[in-house]
């Protein structure tokens, strides 16, 4: 029998990482930000994340999502990791946490 995997404990080193992946425009991290709406952790330890951007006109469009992905992959316990892009709903400062948006003067 394989061994089990704690998704729980695996979802909390990919938030880990999250945290170190900074929007190239605003101080924050992605995940502060409100950037990542979920993350998906299977059985197989295969990661899939839902995120946005701010805008979809966002400059780093093309390289945000390849490097969570690339920076996820780095975790030991992941198998593969996909990132998918959706603008439904669409990013506001609502999603901010408490700590992003004192970080940033909004509080």
């Amino acid at each position: 029998m394989s061994e089990t995997i704690d998704t729980t404990e695996l979802g909390e080193k990919i938030v880990k990482v999250l945290k170190t992946i900074y929007d190239p425009e605003i101080p924050v991290d992605i995940y502060e930000l409100g950037l990542i709406y979920d993350v998906f952790v299977n059985e197989d330890q295969e990661v899939k994340i839902l995120m946005t951007l701010t805008t979809p006109n966002c400059p780093v469009a093309e390289t945000l999502p390849v490097e969570v992905e690339e920076k996820i992959k780095t975790i030991d316990d992941v198998k593969d990791a996909e990132v998918e892009i959706t603008f439904d709903p669409p990013w506001s400062q609502e999603l901010m946490s408490e700590e992003a948006k004192l970080e940033l003067g909004l509080l």
